[in-house]
C-alpha cells in the first residue's frame, strides 16, 4: 500500500486543537477562580483587622426607613412555586415537540400542533394559577420590613421601569425612523431635529428637565386638572380609576389570553397558505371576531370581571383609584425619550440597509408600502437592528440607577440608604455588581435567542 493512502496516526486529544483550547479555557477559568478567592480573603482579613463586621446576616434586620413607592413582591411558596413550575414544564413540553416535528420535516408547524404547543405553553400556566389563586401572597414593603424586603422592593420598581422603558422607546422609535423616512419635508426634519436634539442631552439632565421644569411647574391637589373624574394630574402625580378584579376576572383573563392565541395561530396559518399556494387569506375580521368574542361569552359566563374605583379627593389628597408619582412618570420618559432617539437611528439605518431593488421587486408585485415595509423590508432590517438594540436595553437598566438624583426609590437608592445606615459597603456594593450583572445577562440572553430567530438562513 503506498504511503499515499496509509492510514494516519491518532493525534492524541491533548495535542489535537481542540485539547490545547479546552486546556486553555481550563486554565483561564482556573486563574480567575484563584483571583477571585484571592481577592476574597484579603478583604475578610482587612476587613478584620479594621474591626468590621462582615457577611449579609444583616438582610435580616429591620429596616426602618420608608419607601416612597412599593411594588408588591409574590412571595416563593405555594401557588407562585406550581405556576413557575408549570410554565416550565409548558415551555419545555412546547420545544420537544418542535424538536421532533422539526426534524422529522423541514415544513411549518401547522395550526394542530399549534395549538397543542400553546395549550402546554400558555393553558397550562393559566389553569395553574387559577387554581392555586388563593396561595399566591404578594408582599408590601412596610417600616418594619427587613433590608432583604427593602432591596427587594427597590429590585421591583428598577425592573418595572426597565420592562416599560424597552417596550416604550422601541415603539417611539420606531414611529420616528418611519418619520425621518417619510417623504414629507416637515415630518423628515421634525423627526431629524428630534433625533439631534435628544441624542446630545445627557440623560441626567433631561430628568430633571421633566421633573423639575415639567411636572413641578403643575398646579397643586386643590386646583387638579380634573378630566371628567377619568384622569387628574397635579404636583402629586398622575391619578385614573383603577380595575377592581372580582369573581369572573380569571375567567376573562384567560378568555384574552386564549384570544391573542388563537389570533397568532390565524395569522401563522394564514401567512402558511401564502407561502404554499400564493393565495391570501384575510385575517382581519376573524381576528376581532375572536378577541371580542371571546372575552364577551367569559363576561357572560363568569358576570362583571372588573370594577372601576375612582379617586375622590380626601383631606389634602386623593384616595382610591391608581395613580403614577411624579418621579416615576419623569424616570420613564426621560428615558424613553432618551433612548428612544437611538432606537430611532437604529431602525432607520437598518432599513436603509435593504438593498433598494428588494422594495422595487416587493413594488414589482403589486405589494402596497405596508406590505412592503412588513413583509420585506422589516423581516431583512431586523437583523442588522437587533444587536445594536440590545445594548440600548441594557442602558435603560443601566441608567435608571440615575432616579436617585430625582427622588424615585430604585435598586441603586434603597441600597445606598441601607449602606448608610449598616456600614456594610462591600456586601452593598458586591449586590449592586451581582445583580446588574444578572439583569444584563438577562436581557442579552433574550436578545440573542430572538436573534437567532430573525437571522436571515443562507442557503
Amino acid at each position: 500500500m503506498s504511503e499515499r493512502f496509509a492510514p494516519q496516526e491518532k493525534v492524541p486529544f491533548w495535542r489535537s486543537p481542540q485539547g490545547r483550547a479546552w486546556m486553555f479555557q481550563l486554565c483561564m477559568v482556573g486563574g480567575f477562580l484563584w483571583l477571585a478567592v484571592s481577592m476574597y480573603r484579603n478583604t475578610l482579613v482587612n476587613l478584620e483587622t479594621r474591626g468590621i463586621s462582615s457577611g449579609f446576616g444583616f438582610l435580616g434586620n429591620e429596616a426602618g426607613f420608608r419607601i416612597g413607592e412599593v411594588t408588591g413582591i409574590p412571595l416563593p411558596q405555594g401557588g407562585l412555586l406550581w405556576f413557575l413550575l408549570s410554565l416550565v414544564a409548558g415551555l419545555a413540553i412546547s420545544q420537544l415537540i418542535s424538536r421532533h416535528l422539526k426534524s422529522k420535516s423541514d415544513r411549518p408547524m401547522n395550526s394542530k400542533w399549534l395549538s397543542v404547543c400553546l395549550m402546554f405553553s400558555i393553558g397550562l400556566p393559566l389553569l395553574t394559577l387559577y387554581v392555586f389563586r388563593d396561595s399566591v401572597e404578594i408582599a408590601h414593603y412596610t417600616e418594619s420590613s427587613s433590608y432583604f424586603m427593602a432591596l427587594l422592593t427597590g429590585l421591583g420598581n428598577t425592573l418595572k421601569v426597565t420592562v416599560i422603558g424597552c417596550v416604550a422607546s422601541t415603539i417611539l422609535g420606531l414611529l420616528v425612523a418611519l418619520g425621518r423616512l417619510s417623504p414629507n419635508w416637515l415630518l423628515s426634519n421634525i423627526c431629524r431635529w428630534y433625533v439631534e436634539l435628544n441624542r446630545n442631552l445627557p440623560v441626567l439632565l433631561q430628568l430633571f428637565f421633566w421633573y423639575f421644569i415639567v411636572l413641578q411647574q403643575l398646579p397643586n391637589v386643590r386646583k387638579s386638572i380634573d378630566l371628567g373624574g377619568w384622569l387628574i394630574l397635579n404636583k402629586r402625580g398622575l391619578y385614573m380609576p383603577a380595575l377592581v378584579p372580582q369573581q369572573g376576572a380569571w375567567i376573562f383573563c384567560a378568555a384574552v389570553v386564549v384570544g391573542f392565541a388563537a389570533i397568532w395561530i390565524i395569522r401563522r396559518r394564514a401567512k402558511r397558505i401564502l407561502d404554499e399556494t400564493g393565495k391570501s387569506v384575510k385575517t382581519l375580521f376573524p381576528s376581532l371576531a375572536v378577541l371580542i368574542g371571546l372575552p364577551a361569552v367569559a363576561w357572560l359566563l363568569g358576570g362583571q370581571p372588573f370594577t372601576l374605583d375612582f379617586p375622590v379627593l380626601k383631606g389634602f389628597n386623593f384616595k382610591g383609584g391608581t395613580g403614577l408619582t411624579p418621579e416615576f412618570t419623569a424616570l420613564v420618559v426621560g428615558l424613553t425619550v432618551y433612548v428612544s432617539a437611538f432606537n430611532a437611528e437604529i431602525i432607520r439605518s437598518g432599513i436603509e440597509a435593504v438593498s433598494k431593488g428588494q422594495r422595487e421587486a416587493a413594488r414589482a408585485l403589486a405589494m402596497n408600502e405596508r406590505q412592503v415595509m412588513r413583509i420585506v423590508i422589516l423581516p431583512q432590517a431586523m437583523r442588522i437592528i437587533v444587536p445594536p438594540m440590545t445594548s440600548e436595553y441594557l442602558a435603560i437598566a443601566k441608567n435608571s440607577s440615575l432616579a436617585v438624583a430625582i427622588g424615585y426609590p430604585e435598586f441603586v437608592s434603597v441600597g445606598g440608604t441601607i449602606l448608610n445606615q449598616s456600614g456594610q459597603a462591600v456586601e452593598i456594593v458586591g449586590i449592586w455588581m451581582g445583580v446588574y450583572l444578572c439583569i444584563s445577562l438577562f436581557i442579552s440572553f433574550g436578545m440573542n435567542i430572538y436573534n437567532s430567530k430573525v437571522a436571515l438562513v443562507e442557503r
